[in-house]
């Protein structure tokens, strides 16, 4: 299984978690993206579970994602962290930095798009 490397150490991510869920092999993933996801699996010693990664244009479209979803770039993941509430892993999420954040009932949206959008869906 196949690991991020970031500054020559070895990721708690497998490229493989990012992967569009339709079963195509084409994976396009922002390196921020994943440093920061591994910043916050740091601090809050917790696993993240990744929902969804990397989407293709008809997978984005068959789950009803926005036209310009940061998925299609690779910029994006709705992520679980066991243990914690969308609520306090959203805030976490915009102190380091992330643009994108979107606070769900079960999830949350974050993404590494250039300019910030906050929102609860």
């Amino acid at each position: 299984d196949e690991y991020f490397t970031i500054n020559g150490k070895k990721s708690n991510f497998q490229v493989k978690e990012f992967a569009c869920k339709d079963g195509s092999d084409a994976i396009k993933i922002d390196d921020e993206l994943v440093e920061k996801l591994q910043i916050m699996r740091s601090y809050f010693g917790a696993a993240i579970i990744i929902n969804s990664g990397y989407r293709t244009s008809s997978h984005n479209r068959k789950v009803g994602g926005s036209p310009n979803s940061q998925h299609l770039l690779g910029k994006a993941a709705d992520i679980v962290v066991k243990g914690k509430s969308p609520k306090v892993v959203a805030e976490f999420a915009k102190r380091i930095g992330f643009t994108g954040v979107g606070t769900y009932k079960n999830f949350v949206h974050v993404d590494t798009r250039p300019t910030t959008s906050y929102w609860n869906g």
